[in-house]
């Protein structure tokens, strides 16, 4: 049976948290600047992250297939959920804007 140390278990809790953050995120609660393509632009970086997000966790995922000594099952699998989890959101936004497109179309004038 092994002892599990409490400080390194923790330390590595910490680090896996430190690097969950979504960088296709970061950044939508403060206010754009007014000015054109503003919410295009915030649309296109977040589009950007979430692909990054995906390439990522491929990478990860094949380096792991290949055996590569540096990369740990609990990575893949953390990276994989970050990409999924990104993609899903990215596809409800998507969602919700032919849903506001529709409303505004059917709209009388």
């Amino acid at each position: 049976m092994t002892t599990i140390d409490v400080n390194s278990l923790l330390l590595q809790m910490r680090r896996i948290s430190a690097q969950t953050e979504m960088p296709a995120l970061r950044g939508i609660g403060e206010a754009a600047p007014a000015g054109k393509g503003a919410f295009g632009d915030l649309l296109k970086q977040s589009i950007e992250g979430v692909a990054e997000t995906q390439a990522k966790a491929a990478k990860m995922s094949s380096a792991f297939e290949r055996g590569d000594p540096g990369i740990d099952l609990a990575q893949v699998m953390i990276q994989g959920q970050k990409a999924d989890l990104s993609f899903r959101a990215m596809t409800e936004v998507r969602n919700k804007m032919v849903d506001a497109y529709k409303e505004i179309m059917n709209m009388s004038i």
